[in-house]
């Protein structure tokens, strides 16, 4: 039910947006210099003044008084009798282990290391002989055949262009107005 009332609010609306659009401008414009009537202005209402009440007294209270608490007797500390001491066993004597003698591993001994002997002098290595390589025989330049040279025709001569006079330009005389593109627009409605 409540969808309904919502599209004819809906719709009632849009037929007033519909009947006030115009093709023309002045309907918004119209709508813009639409004043509201003016409604009288109604006196301020005035409250009438409430008496003022007396301050209520409160009544004072009497003193009560509060009775002492009975003095709790203090108890004597409690003495807990001592406990009897227990004699703890003996543990049995562990025997001594002898130490485990270890056997002796003979460690090989290294062979000597040979030294080299000192030399004063490097030797020097003979040097290699390389075979001799073959002869290559040498081929002629080859002749490239000359050419016959060949011989350019040489171009007419073109005759001189002619000059051409320049051009001159007419002047515009000042006093003319110089027409704007885009003329006022009025603001005033016809």
């Amino acid at each position: 039910m409540a969808q309904h009332l919502h599209l004819s609010m809906v719709l009632s609306l849009l037929l007033i947006t519909l009947s006030l659009i115009n093709s023309d401008v002045y309907a918004a414009r119209h709508l813009l210099e639409t004043t509201l009537p003016e409604f009288p202005a109604l006196p301020k209402p005035t409250l009438p003044e409430l008496p003022t009440l007396p301050k209520p007294e409160l009544p004072t209270l009497p003193k009560v008084e509060v009775p002492k608490l009975p003095e709790v007797p203090t108890l004597p500390k409690p003495e807990l009798p001592p406990l009897p001491k227990i004699d703890a066993p003996k543990l049995p004597e562990l025997p001594t282990l002898p130490k485990p003698e270890l056997p002796k591993i003979e460690v090989p001994k290294l062979s000597a290391v040979p030294t080299l002997p000192k030399l004063d002098e490097v030797p020097t290595l003979p040097k290699p002989e390389l075979p001799t390589l073959p002869e290559i025989p040498t081929l002629p330049k080859p002749e490239l055949p000359t050419f016959p040279k060949i011989e350019v025709p040489k171009l007419p001569e073109l005759p001189p262009l002619p000059e051409l006079p320049k051009p001159t330009l007419p002047t515009i005389p000042k006093d003319l107005p110089i027409p704007s593109l885009f003329p006022p627009h009025t603001t005033t409605s016809p």
